[in-house]
């Protein structure tokens, strides 16, 4: 098998859609010999920020000596940055092993009449693929929601952590903030210890806190004081903490929350046993790096890409634009997906730039560049579609000029396409 058949094999899962349970997978991973008995975990659900998390706490086990699995969705460039181990996203050779391993089990099973989905697909790989390397642990992330989650097929992790919960995937988690929080405090095993995001909504954080009650989980609400703020730029924050230096760099008030989340988390991991020095936290969370979140590929205009695709990231990147680039003139090229709420979204962003300029990403979900032009004109009288990538990039430069900033968001399908471009154009400059 190919790596594009592999791929192929991978993808053509989707046709079985989103099916929540953990029926499926249970008896996949009983096929393959339960590889996610031999591991231990972080679990990480929200609706924002978990990936940020995910990412620092992996970032401090992996200075920290351990053998690290990370668990990551969605991928911005390739499929592979799913699956890492230690910072290094799986060989090619190594991701068709593994498809051809699960997918003899999975097709046994859609046989007999029981399909696998894609998701389930993959989150038996990973497992497999990670017991298989001997990882000490793995840090998780929820794919949607957490109660019937693929991912919560595990036992008792090490430590669960919960970040910001907010309206996203309506249809199938629930149109309230406290039916969401119901779904993601799924991932709270009885007897086991939870982490809750610093800010956490009021309605959200009840609900967490009596489902741990209701466990004889240990709850645990990450405390902002534990850090000080020292300074702040769009290139990032350091902070103060246990009296030392701490460099994130990530930008925004959300992504200190979500700083001060992981390091809880590794806090209750110290008390679990795990050996995290100091200098493994500060060296893990420096070398950071999310493709997509508030990434910064050019200078001179500034261009930010930003990948959030919901109004909770709207509300987050509003924040940063308006602390950290107030004055300068803004230009947006956006895309953004048709089964989200892209009118609150632009109701958030759109007042904030000049001139939007929209391009629909290629996908079947899509928004058609019109449209999103359309909606995004109620609050910038100045926008309009463009139907080439480059051009919207080239004219959304010229509009800013050299003091101003181009904003890249709404999607991460619309990231995983300018984002090449934007470096090959960030590479040139530098020659």
């Amino acid at each position: 098998m190919t790596y594009e058949e592999a791929m192929e094999k991978v993808n053509n899962r989707l046709r079985f859609g989103i099916k929540p349970g953990l029926e499926r997978i249970s008896r996949l991973l009983e096929k393959l010999g339960n590889p996610q008995k031999q591991l231990k975990f972080v679990h990480v659900a929200g609706t924002n920020g978990k990936g940020t998390t995910c990412t620092l706490i992996a970032g401090a086990l992996k200075a920290a000596g351990y053998r690290t699995g990370l668990y990551t969705s969605p991928y911005v460039l390739e499929f592979r940055e799913r699956f890492q181990i230690n910072g290094k996203m799986i060989p090619p050779e190594e991701l068709v092993e593994e498809v051809e391993v699960v997918s003899a089990a999975a097709d046994q099973m859609e046989a007999a009449g029981e399909p696998i989905t894609e998701f389930e697909f993959i989150t038996a790989m990973a497992f497999h693929w990670y017991a298989k390397k001997h990882c000490e642990i793995v840090v998780l992330e929820v794919g949607l929601g957490g109660r019937f989650d693929a991912t919560n097929v595990i036992d008792t992790p090490e430590v669960a952590a919960i970040a910001s919960i907010s309206l996203d995937h309506t249809a199938v988690l629930g149109d309230t903030v406290e039916q969401i929080a119901f779904e993601k405090a799924g991932i709270i095993k009885p007897g086991g210890r939870v982490v809750c995001y610093p800010d956490q909504e009021p309605e959200a954080e009840r609900v967490l806190r009596a489902a741990a009650q209701e466990r004889g989980a240990e709850f645990r609400l990450a405390q902002l004081s534990m850090i000080k703020q020292q300074e702040c730029s769009i290139y990032g924050t350091l902070l103060l903490y246990r009296a030392e230096p701490l460099l994130v760099p990530f930008v925004g008030e959300h992504q200190v929350k979500n700083a001060v989340t992981a390091l809880t988390a590794l806090e209750v991991l110290r008390e679990r046993g795990w050996k995290i020095s100091q200098k493994a936290v500060q060296e893990g969370f420096a070398q950071a790096r999310i493709p997509a979140r508030m990434e910064i590929l050019g200078r001179d205009p500034l261009i930010l890409l930003d990948g959030g695709h919901n109004p909770g990231c709207a509300a987050a990147l509003r924040e940063v634009l308006t602390h950290h680039l107030a004055g300068k003139k803004l230009v947006a090229v956006m895309g953004m997906m048709a089964d989200k709420d892209s009118r609150t979204a632009l109701s958030i962003l759109a007042p904030l730039f000049s001139a939007v300029r929209t391009l629909c990403p290629d996908n079947p979900r899509s928004l058609s560049a019109q449209e999103l032009a359309e909606k995004a004109a109620v609050w910038c009288r100045d926008s309009k579609p463009c139907f080439d990538r480059k051009q919207a990039l080239e004219e959304a430069a010229a509009l800013a000029g050299e003091d101003g900033a181009v904003i890249v968001c709404g999607s991460f399908f619309l990231a995983a396409e300018v984002r090449p471009l934007l470096l090959k154009e960030a590479a040139s400059m530098q020659e």
